[in-house]
């Protein structure tokens, strides 16, 4: 009986997520999944494999509040177990909390949202959702060679938000399968992040966030 709780548990969470990024994607401009093109067009995810994969997609709160960048770490960490990966950099944010997921080499696998009021973890909306070609919504493994280097993603990024706020910059990307993601910057500090396509150099920024407040590489102790 706990097991059948805990699985309708997880597929209420996924279910969930899966409404609220229709919602905020519908919110910035554009019907079903995707990202905005250079030219601020919608581009699709290019069909990239089944719709459900092996990987999960979510993990139920602990029924603890999530308040700090340790504890997200923790809850991060919970849910990168089940995937045999870790958590690198942790983010908070008004709206969230957020943990890139590294494999065991260091490699980017995927993003995770952390949810403060119940510590819920699911895959972040978007590209860790829609582009991931290893742990996403459309698993393939492969599509071929990636179309976009770090370096282009870098100036497809930066031109993308001058037209739109120039006061903006940006990091180097970090790469995950089949999409990079950056850090947005104002006057040298995180505003936000954003993340380029490596096979169509579309744009999706991550607008559910809300401000940045404070973020953790792993080993810092807050």
């Amino acid at each position: 009986m706990r097991t059948r709780r805990i699985v309708l548990a997880v597929a209420a969470v996924f279910a969930v997520t899966v409404v609220v990024a229709a919602g905020v994607w519908a919110s910035i401009g554009g019907p079903g999944y995707g990202g905005w093109g250079m030219n601020g067009g919608m581009t699709g995810p290019g069909g990239m494999g089944p719709m459900m994969g092996t990987a999960p997609y979510a993990l139920p709160g602990d029924g603890e509040a999530v308040r700090t960048l340790a504890q997200t770490r923790s809850r991060a960490q919970a849910f990168a177990d089940q995937l045999d990966l870790r958590v690198g950099e942790v983010m908070q944010f008004t709206n969230n909390f957020y943990a890139e997921l590294l494999t065991r080499s260091g490699d980017g696998a995927t993003e995770v949202l952390i949810e403060p009021r119940t510590g819920a973890v699911h895959l972040e909306y978007g590209p860790a959702m829609m582009w991931n070609i290893e742990y996403g919504m459309h698993p393939s493994g492969s599509s071929g060679p990636a179309q976009v280097s770090a370096t282009e993603a870098t100036r497809v990024a930066q031109q993308w938000l001058r037209g739109r706020d120039r006061s903006l910059t940006v990091e180097q990307p970090d790469a995950f399968p089949g999409y990079y993601t950056l850090h947005t910057l104002k006057d040298g500090t995180v505003a936000g992040m954003l993340s380029v396509n490596a096979y169509t150099g579309a744009v999706w920024y991550h607008a559910w966030h809300g401000d940045f407040v404070d973020m953790s590489e792993p080993g810092e102790a807050r």
